[in-house]
């Protein structure tokens, strides 16, 4: 009786000072466990991506991180579920340029970029590197260029995914190049990939580390690599703007996202982590076996490098002129 007495007495004096017992019972974020959604089958190169990355952080907070696979509709249903969601910093958005570009190319994708979310961390860079079958009969990128335009329409072009990275960096060098390819799609890059190393296609840009074990048993040939310097597992193969196309020059990149209304104290919270696990020498030997490298950035440049992206991507899309789902 005393106890309830007691009880009842602080909540009396509380509710006189002002005080809100619920709030200051509650722990400091982070309390409970971080939700993972990466919109995209499990085993790819974003759930490498986020399992390296996120479960750092996870580790540094001891607190659990539970990555949750939500694949389809191009990653519109995980990347609308995460907008939808709690802004209280406990579910993320691991994912690629569709969180930007998919809002114009599907009517009903569920968000809007620059309204309903916030990126919290540069998870990777993707390099990425245009492909063709060793029996074409090209040795470089401007001689397949020069081959494409005497064929327009006749050579085909694996698509991963209407949207995906690797479809918007080859969209940006069709465009510059002013090339015309069948766009045959596929469901990721896997099956692409083996259609092409099959010659039932003629040209890709896939994911240099899907990519480099076919490269190096001579698989598929590569033209160019989409970096800013040469790869050092393939010296030998140019980089875009060396190949003679630097205006096609596009490196994707992963980020990690929260919905936009989430406190700002948290954000800086959970962005600093990122950058730490970013220099965490397990994570950065995780991500160097799959040639993505991250790397940290604060909540400003991250804030600038969405927004140019999303001009960058929406402006291929639409010279590419891909018809709106």
């Amino acid at each position: 009786m005393r106890t309830i007495q007691a009880v009842g007495l602080i909540a009396v004096v509380a509710t006189m000072l002002g005080l809100d017992l619920s709030a200051s019972a509650e722990s400091p974020y982070p309390h409970r466990p971080i939700h993972i959604v990466v919109p995209y089958p499990a085993g790819g190169i974003v759930d490498i991506v986020a399992r390296a990355v996120t479960e750092q952080v996870g580790r540094d907070w001891k607190t659990a991180v539970v990555a949750d696979s939500r694949p389809g509709a191009n990653s519109n249903i995980g990347t609308a579920s995460v907008a939808r969601s709690d802004p209280d910093g406990y579910t993320w958005l691991v994912t690629g340029p569709a969180v930007l570009v998919n809002p114009t190319l599907y009517k009903d994708a569920g968000w809007d970029p620059l309204k309903n979310f916030k990126c919290v961390g540069l998870a990777v860079w993707n390099q990425s590197v245009a492909l063709v079958n060793p029996s074409m009969p090209v040795k470089t990128l401007a001689e397949f260029v020069d081959y494409a335009r005497k064929r327009p329409g006749q050579l085909n072009f694996g698509n991963a995914g209407t949207g995906a990275s690797t479809d918007l960096t080859a969209q940006k060098l069709f465009r510059v190049a002013n090339i015309e390819l069948a766009n045959i799609g596929y469901k990721g890059q896997p099956p692409a990939l083996v259609d092409l190393m099959t010659n039932r296609m003629n040209f890709e840009v896939v994911s240099l580390a899907l990519a480099l074990p076919h490269i190096k048993d001579g698989s598929v040939k590569p033209l160019a690599v989409f970096t800013e310097k040469r790869v050092p597992d393939i010296p030998d193969v140019p980089t875009i703007a060396e190949a003679g196309y630097p205006d096609a020059s596009y490196l994707p990149w992963y980020g990690i996202y929260v919905p936009a209304a989430t406190p700002d104290d948290i954000v800086q919270k959970i962005n600093v982590a990122i950058n730490k696990a970013l220099e965490n020498p397990d994570v950065q030997r995780q991500l160097a076996v799959a040639d993505i490298p991250g790397k940290p950035m604060p909540l400003d440049e991250l804030a600038d490098l969405m927004k140019a992206d999303y001009e960058k991507l929406t402006g291929v899309v639409k010279a590419a002129g891909i018809p709106q789902q």
